[in-house]
């Protein structure tokens, strides 16, 4: 019997790693062996998690809509740890909702757009020529049931998502034959800090969506996350995996 740690002697980027689904998946992740790098903009959110995550895990401020913030993030990743084996895109924001289209002002779409489309891009951009040049990778986009069926009132995380998606099925195609698998999975309503401040109007009319009728836990988003960026989902790729209470069936 194997006894070796899943993810031992592999090095695992995570965004949006300070909280919510990414710091769920980043302990997941280190409990089966990972050394982790969190890359979050928020920087007081490391105080607390600096002995939990201490070296040789890392603790990167970033923002990843800013293309040479991620350039140095993937250089300092790579100098200190030597490899990057995952990439797993936990960052984003809602916006502002509850408006119908013609009420979100530009600046609002923009930024959702921003933090969750470009920066999604931007890291696996500066993470796939590592990838392709160890002959092995996973990257996993976490993004939503919104992106499939668009959420009313949620115009610019609705928009953002599909567009995350989409970049999944051209990434997952473009590198197949790399030894790199590119997936995206995409939850119903989590319990997170970010639906937490979500207007309660907003997370009844996701929750009713779904046939179990509740959110789906972080503990649950973690386990699905940790098959996708393992070694024995090898033959899946450019996919988007379900973990929707039964809402999505497709």
């Amino acid at each position: 019997m194997n006894t070796t740690p899943r993810f031992a002697q592999q090095v695992a980027l995570i965004t949006g790693g300070t909280s919510g689904i990414g710091l769920a998946v980043a302990r997941r992740l280190s409990a089966e062996g990972a050394t982790v790098v969190l890359l979050d903009f928020n920087d007081a959110a490391f105080a607390g998690l600096a002995q939990e995550f201490a070296p040789p895990h890392l603790l990167l401020k970033v923002d990843v809509t800013q293309e040479a913030a991620v350039s140095t993030a993937v250089n300092t990743t790579l100098a200190q740890l030597g490899r990057i084996d995952i990439l797993v895109n936990c960052a984003g924001i809602t916006g502002k909702t509850n408006l119908k289209t013609h009420e979100v002002a530009l600046s609002d779409f923009d930024q959702v757009l921003k933090t969750n489309l470009y920066g999604t891009f931007l890291t696996s951009k500066h993470v796939l020529p590592v990838m392709t040049k160890q002959g092995y990778g996973r990257i996993l986009h976490i993004a939503s049931i919104a992106g499939k069926e668009g959420n009313a009132g949620m115009v610019a995380y609705s928009s953002s998502k599909a567009a995350v998606i989409g970049l999944t099925k051209v990434q997952g195609k473009e590198y197949a034959e790399t030894g790199v698998t590119i997936n995206a999975l995409a939850p119903a309503v989590i319990q997170t800090p970010m639906v937490d401040i979500l207007p309660a109007a907003t997370v009844k009319y996701m929750t009713d969506k779904i046939p179990m009728k509740r959110c789906g836990t972080l503990e649950e988003v973690a386990a699905m996350a940790a098959f996708i960026v393992s070694r024995e989902a090898a033959f899946t790729t450019g996919f988007t995996f379900d973990l929707t209470g039964g809402r999505a069936v497709y």
